[in-house]
């Protein structure tokens, strides 16, 4: 059995998960609304409350790297003043793998 389930939910802002929900299960959010959560009950119904569409690893792999690289390109092609490291967090987006 596998130890999580990837799904695709739309983050609505504050109080798409509280505390209560990250105590019950494990809930990691990447980008393309791409989540991981538990595989147990609590996860399931979660991502099913939050109209999420689960996603087989590879899928949810997918979506993330289509997501980063047009992040990548854009970042590429920002002029060089604007990618100036006037600010510590103003970095190429990195690529991102599931566990």
């Amino acid at each position: 059995m596998a130890h999580f389930i990837y799904g695709v939910a739309t983050n609505t802002g504050k109080g798409f998960f509280t505390a209560e929900d990250r105590r019950a299960f494990f809930l990691r959010g990447y980008p393309a609304n791409v989540w991981m959560v538990g595989n147990n009950v609590a996860g399931a119904m979660w991502l099913a409350e939050k109209n999420g569409v689960e996603k087989t690893k590879s899928e949810a792999q997918a979506l993330i790297d289509a997501d980063v690289q047009a992040s990548q390109a854009a970042w590429d092609a920002l002029p060089d003043e604007e990618k100036a490291p006037a600010m510590p967090n103003n970095t190429r987006p990195a690529d991102v793998i599931l566990p």
